[in-house]
């Protein structure tokens, strides 16, 4: 469960706020936004700086710990957002360790998914990247595809090449070469499940920057994929991790760690410069609070990260504008193990927008990670909501979760009614990558470097997963302490390899 909200309550009472421009003897950091990138850009700047400076995380949620958050479920530990975070992108593990969490570390079960299309489940083709086929065969063997797609797999490199120019985006890039069904039913419930977002506007370059190499050098896709897949260490261990208790623990446990006073119900109104720093306006537009600081870390999402840097970096604030967001709500059902036909065997499923379904995909809890299993219970978790299909989930909980739960008994047979039931809304929670999307990212940091003392991170600059927001955070946290006048180690061990 989530730390309550009370456990945060002496920090918002202790005000760092001045009312006049004089700053305290030590500098003090301000971070916007208590998600994950902010507490580890708090977390950094402790372990770099420890008592030469003050730092104060602001959240304006009661909570701190942002899409990091769990609750039960049929007495279940089931988080209510990021359930999982890469394992072969190194940040997130050495963070956990760092914070002592290495132990509770565990691997999924299973990662065999499957694809819900044409009235069933096909299994998921090995070797591909994000949907982009390395192997007509594993294709075929799925039978998702038409016989026509998996000729078309196994002749594209014999195509005439066309070399990844500029971006585009992946859609349109992969039907030329590859056919509309490949794009269908493989890469755009892929990228669903990862950016609830459609194949025909994200960016190539973004989305898919594995396979860039390959393209620019030889233009096949299949033989980009393929280079990839072949690179991939045999025995690199599990793609995946989560912590026992839940990813919300990971939040909750960085939220008590990471060296500043975390202020909840604290929201940032507002951000302008001085003669010798910032100010911020914190608090509801009746009582507002006046708090200065040396540096300033914005760890928010896009639209209100631009909304704070109107004044300060107009032309980064226009950028951040221009980030749209997709919605969506989870549905987590506790059934009776006897209300299945048989026990789900692999880790879940993902469903193409062409079908016209609600859920995007599904997750069996209880299979995928096996720690949360208990005695005649399956807990499985529907993801609903796409990148402007926001008007479906305007319905109410109870509406969303009779539609998701006929669906699951549609593509898994499961009859009855579940024991327990929760469902979680997160609106505007994934940034859309579109065209050109790292050309716009570039062009903030560009606005942003007359102002040494002001970063920027989270999930809408340089990925979406839990590892890539603490490297962006790192990267930040990193720009603050230089332009404080701090170049040292952190003392909070060595987290960086080389390279990341």
């Amino acid at each position: 469960m989530p730390p309550a909200a009370n456990r945060y309550r002496p920090a918002i009472c202790e005000s760092v706020g001045m009312e006049s421009d004089e700053l305290p003897p030590r500098p003090h950091v301000a971070v916007v936004g208590g998600g994950v990138a902010g507490l580890t850009a708090a977390w950094e700047l402790t372990g770099r700086l420890g008592d030469r400076v003050d730092v104060t995380v602001y959240e304006g949620s009661p909570v701190p710990g942002g899409k990091l958050r769990v609750s039960e479920v049929a007495g279940i530990p089931v988080d209510e957002g990021a359930e999982s975070m890469l394992a072969r992108r190194p940040e997130g593990v050495e963070l956990a360790k760092s914070l002592g969490l290495g132990d509770d570390l565990v691997e999924p079960g299973t990662t065999r998914a499957a694809i819900w299309a044409g009235g069933g489940l096909h299994p998921m083709p090995s070797g591909h990247v994000m949907g982009v086929p390395a192997d007509a065969a594993a294709v075929a063997a799925t039978g998702l595809l038409s016989a026509e797609s998996v000729a078309r797999i196994e002749g594209e490199d014999r195509l005439p090449p066309d070399p990844l120019d500029g971006d585009v985006a992946v859609g349109p890039y992969v039907a030329g070469r590859l056919g509309g069904e490949v794009v269908d039913r493989l890469v755009e419930p892929l990228l669903g499940g990862v950016y609830a977002g459609r194949a025909d506007v994200l960016s190539l370059r973004a989305t898919l920057p594995q396979l860039v190499p390959g393209l620019e050098e030889t233009g096949s896709l299949v033989g980009a994929a393929r280079a990839v897949t072949v690179r991939a260490p045999v025995a690199a261990g599990p793609v995946f991790t989560s912590v026992s208790g839940g990813m919300g623990r990971f939040g909750a446990v960085l939220a008590e760690r990471c060296g500043a006073r975390v202020r909840t119900s604290a929201m940032v109104r507002e951000l302008r410069r001085t003669q010798s720093g910032w100010a911020l306006t914190v608090g509801p537009a009746r009582a507002p609070e006046r708090v200065l600081a040396d540096a300033v870390v914005v760890a928010v999402p896009a639209r209100p990260a631009s909304r704070l840097l109107a004044d300060a970096v107009p032309a980064a604030a226009r950028e951040l504008a221009a980030i749209e967001y997709a919605s969506m709500v989870l549905v987590t059902f506790a059934f009776p193990a006897a209300a299945f036909p048989s026990p789900p065997a692999g880790s879940g499923y993902l469903v193409p927008a062409s079908e016209g379904r609600v859920t995007k995909a599904a997750t069996f809890i209880t299979t995928k990670w096996p720690h949360t299993a208990r005695d005649g219970l399956v807990v499985v978790r529907c993801s609903l909501g796409r990148h402007g299909d926001e008007r479906r989930l305007q319905e109410d909980d109870a509406t969303l979760a009779r539609q998701a739960a006929v669906e699951l008994a549609d593509a898994v047979g499961v009859r009855g009614e579940p024991v327990d039931a929760r469902v979680t809304r997160w609106g505007g929670a994934l940034p859309q990558y579109a065209v050109g999307h790292l050309d716009r990212i570039d062009r903030v940091t560009a606005a942003l470097a007359g102002e040494p003392t002001l970063a920027v991170c989270g999930a809408a600059y340089r990925g979406v997963g839990v590892p890539a927001c603490i490297g962006t955070a790192r990267e930040a946290a990193d720009r603050v302490a230089v332009a404080l006048g701090h170049t040292g180690e952190s003392t909070h061990g060595s987290r960086r390899q080389a390279g990341t």
